[in-house]
């Protein structure tokens, strides 16, 4: 980047402004502030480039002989934990926000970049410098939207701020990886979340009115291993849904483009990873995969419990049979549906297995989503290890 001017001498788009990412714009907010004097360079919908930030985040990008690094990126350990004292209303166990409380107070850093809501929307995503541990508990729960967490990066040059801690998805942690050395930072702590399927506001309300029995009083949902949507509602009741059973003819169209266009759904860049994907139901999967990754998790390593992932069952054939069925927009009915559910959940893959199925279903839609809508950039755009990933699987010709 040394050929680009001083970015003080840039200028920040308008909100609402047309993005240079256009439709495969996932609303990051690096484009809200001046950093956007690097979005041809940061943007992952415009310069595809885990390989080389891999480099500089870990010291080292993943090996591509290796399949686990093919689905789970540069790591040195994996496992699965919960927290043994949960924290209440958390949309798990609150092992993200501990994290973050935990660098607070030991005065590791001095702001988290995380997201609250607006006092008017539940869903309504509202980035913040958190500064104190209940910003950050204020911020708990997923808010299943696109969210301009970059939009603060001025803040935090203004502030003086010089440690910090940010809490994001991978299309804004590779924007945020590529303007890194703008920030003047003397630290820069990144707890990563697995990302995939968002949607604007508009959409979410199409998912929860399409999906969901009482769709005003979801608190909010996830898609789990047991192969059903968990809504969780304002009473604390739980609404389940077979994956197989959502009104796929209905909801095509409801995730956003860059979402059909991501290949970073473990959040690569991160320094520690969160999720659940990769872990048997009602823990958390953890990946480190530096030694910034382990010296957050050592932080809270007294307040949870872990074991070793497990891998189990064979995802292929079910990948293969849900590349036509997503295509072509097939749904069960609801009975079919559930019983479907029932039988994958005894017989299908878990811990790391499900993961890879979760992987390889997104990564073979989102390829023939690029090839079909945006041929061009298919090559370049697409990670050398998500090409081997898909080609696994036999794909539709058109």
């Amino acid at each position: 980047m040394s050929s680009i001017a001083p970015h003080t001498k840039a200028k920040a788009l308008k909100p609402g402004s047309r993005r240079p990412a256009k439709e495969l714009c996932s609303e990051c907010g690096l484009c809200d502030t001046y950093y956007i004097h690097y979005v041809k360079e940061a943007c992952a919908f415009l310069n595809q480039q885990i390989k080389e930030l891999e480099e500089i985040a870990h010291g080292y990008s993943r090996n591509l002989d290796n399949e686990d690094d093919w689905y789970f990126g540069v790591h040195q350990e994996m496992m699965a934990a919960k927290k043994k004292e949960p924290i209440e209303g958390a949309q798990w166990t609150g092992i993200v926000s501990s994290i973050a409380c935990k660098m607070l107070t030991d005065g590791l850093v001095e702001g988290v970049v995380c997201v609250q809501n607006t006092k008017e929307d539940r869903f309504q995503p509202m980035p913040i410098i958190a500064k104190n541990p209940e910003e950050v508990l204020a911020a708990r729960v997923n808010k299943p939207t696109l969210s301009p967490n970059l939009s603060i990066l001025e803040q935090i040059e203004q502030s003086g701020m010089k440690r910090l801690l940010v809490i994001g998805v991978g299309c804004q942690i590779q924007a945020l990886r590529a303007v890194e050395k703008e920030l003047g930072l003397e630290k820069l702590y990144v707890l990563g979340t697995p990302c995939v399927d968002n949607v604007t506001r508009e959409g979410l309300q199409k998912f929860l009115d399409t999906t969901s029995k009482s769709p005003d009083t979801v608190v909010h949902y996830e898609f789990m291993q047991d192969f059903r949507v968990h809504f969780k509602h304002e009473d604390g009741s739980t609404e389940l849904v077979p994956f197989f059973g959502l009104k796929t003819n209905q909801l095509k169209d409801v995730f956003a483009p860059s979402c059909m266009s991501c290949f970073d759904y473990v959040n690569s860049l991160a320094d520690l990873v969160v999720g659940y994907m990769g872990a048997e139901f009602g823990w958390q999967w953890l990946v480190v995969r530096n030694d910034t990754g382990r010296e957050m998790l050592e932080l809270v390593q007294e307040q949870i419990d872990t074991k070793p992932v497990i891998s189990k069952g064979d995802r292929k054939q079910a990948v293969q049979q849900s590349i036509p069925a997503y295509d072509q927009g097939v749904t069960l009915p609801m009975w079919a549906a559930k019983l479907m559910g029932v039988v994958i959940e005894k017989i299908g893959p878990k811990g790391l297995e499900y993961a890879r199925f979760s992987i390889d279903s997104h990564f073979t839609r989102n390829y023939l989503y690029v090839k079909r809508n945006h041929p061009e950039k298919l090559d370049d755009h697409v990670p050398e290890y998500a090409k081997k990933i898909v080609s696994q699987y036999q794909l539709p010709e058109k």
